[in-house]
């Protein structure tokens, strides 16, 4: 995450320079920090999760809504707003008071891993996850080797599944869906 490092920001402030610039900034608690380019490889795992997530909600009929990481997240409690590279919303989007264009309710998280960021999607980004009180399950998918970390929440635990290989699926509960991991990394690793 590369800093702009404008310091003591106020909301409405941070939201204006993200108008003014057409650039997207997540905002850590008055500081702003410019999102960084992915790579290829990076844009088609989240390309075929969102994919493939939309499309087995639809086949299952599930009230739920997948979003990709033009959609901001707010976390009120920590002064935070987030760009995940996807989320699941299930029932009604719940949007922010303080930003409409924000989401508040994700029970799903998911971020594709670079070396950049492994350590900070991982620490940070993941505390400030974890106090959101309707996130279930933030998935973790590595994009240099066929990896995914899946974090599920049960009471005020978190279990960790890690899941490696082509041939294993990666189940997401809360939602009732599979993914085979042949389809999250298509086009990115030889298999």
């Amino acid at each position: 995450m590369d800093a702009l490092k404008l310091n003591g920001l106020s909301i409405a402030e941070y939201l204006q320079i993200e108008v003014q610039t057409d650039t997207k900034y997540e905002f850590h608690d008055g500081s702003i920090y410019a999102m960084a380019g992915g790579t290829v490889e990076h844009g088609l795992i989240c390309g075929n999760v969102f994919g493939e997530l939309r499309a087995e909600l639809r086949k299952n009929k599930k009230k739920c809504t997948v979003l990709n990481s033009e959609i901001k997240l707010h976390i009120e409690s920590q002064n935070r707003f987030l760009y995940p590279d996807a989320m699941v919303v299930c029932g009604e989007l719940e949007k922010s008071e303080t930003e409409k264009n924000s989401i508040i309710n994700p029970v799903v998280i998911i971020e594709v891993l670079s070396k950049s960021s492994a350590s900070y999607d991982r620490g940070d980004k993941f505390y400030y996850y974890r106090q959101i009180p309707s996130l279930r399950e933030y998935i973790l998918i590595d994009q240099e080797k066929v990896l995914v970390e899946l974090f599920k929440r049960e009471g005020k635990l978190w279990h960790i599944k890690r899941i490696e290989g082509l041939s294993h699926l990666l189940e997401i509960e809360n939602l009732g869906v599979q993914i085979p991991l042949s389809i999250v990394y298509e086009g990115v690793l030889a298999s």
